[in-house]
């Protein structure tokens, strides 16, 4: 196996492994307290980020 192809199996492999880690460690999703992927113009207003402090 070439050097290129050695860094590709390490790569993949510490992806696979960090994912598997996250899911392992990270709590359980709720779905409905979510907010949506894109929620421009939805009227659900932004709780989180530095856009949620604007016009307060």
């Amino acid at each position: 196996m070439g050097s290129k192809n050695k860094r590709v199996v390490v790569f993949w492999t510490v992806l696979a492994a960090f994912i598997l880690w996250d899911f392992h460690v990270s709590s359980a999703i709720d779905l409905r307290f979510e907010p949506p992927l894109i929620a421009a113009g939805s009227g659900k207003a932004s709780s989180g980020a530095h856009c949620a402090i604007v016009g307060n």
